[in-house]
């Protein structure tokens, strides 16, 4: 095993990739002609129905952030600063927490 000195790790600007060449473009669009089942998945074997159903958000999994203002109740900030520092990820874990129980009851529905 690497000790982590000798880890190296990269990270790619998606933003300023390289053009694709001719070769890679005629690549792309032969492959996209072709139905699914002339596509070869056998290096990716494709998932069972008991793998699917234990799937989840991977752990290192981050949702982008997206600046809004909203309106709400003063009590409800006081309460959330009154904790301490950091009631806007206090609030983003409850807005979560609550999304994510909907989105399970939808499921059993």
């Amino acid at each position: 095993m690497k000790k982590s000195a000798e880890i190296v790790r990269y990270e790619v600007d998606r933003d300023s990739l390289p053009p694709l060449t001719e070769k890679q473009k005629a690549e792309l669009e032969a492959l996209s002609k072709l139905p699914d089942e002339q596509i070869d998945y056998s290096d990716i074997p494709g998932l069972t129905d008991e793998q699917l159903q234990n799937a989840g958000r991977g752990r290192f999994y981050r949702p982008l952030k997206q600046q809004i203002t909203a309106r709400v109740d003063a009590d409800v900030v006081d309460w959330l600063k009154s904790q301490g520092k950091g009631y806007q990820a206090r609030m983003n874990a409850i807005l979560r927490r609550e999304m994510l129980a909907s989105l399970k009851s939808q499921k059993r529905s």
